[in-house]
């Protein structure tokens, strides 16, 4: 089975949960996540395909006047 996460060049991935088989099975969702604007790294490990992603959060910027932030919540 493979691990839930893993640290990759410095960086949290998240495994999709699946157990792919083949290898075009497995590029066939890196492609589709990658599209969603994950980053992803594909594992082959005694013949199984494992995907892991990662997506950074967008920024959240403050609102300048906190007196306007009403009702927003």
């Amino acid at each position: 089975m493979a691990q839930n996460v893993r640290i990759i060049d410095g960086k949290k991935f998240m495994w999709d949960g699946i157990n792919y088989e083949s290898e075009s099975a497995a590029k066939e969702n890196v492609d589709k996540y990658s599209k969603d604007g994950f980053e992803t790294k594909l594992i082959e490990e005694d013949g199984k395909y494992f995907v892991y992603s990662r997506r950074v959060a967008a920024e959240i910027k403050a609102h300048p006047n906190p007196s306007q932030r009403e009702g927003l919540f």
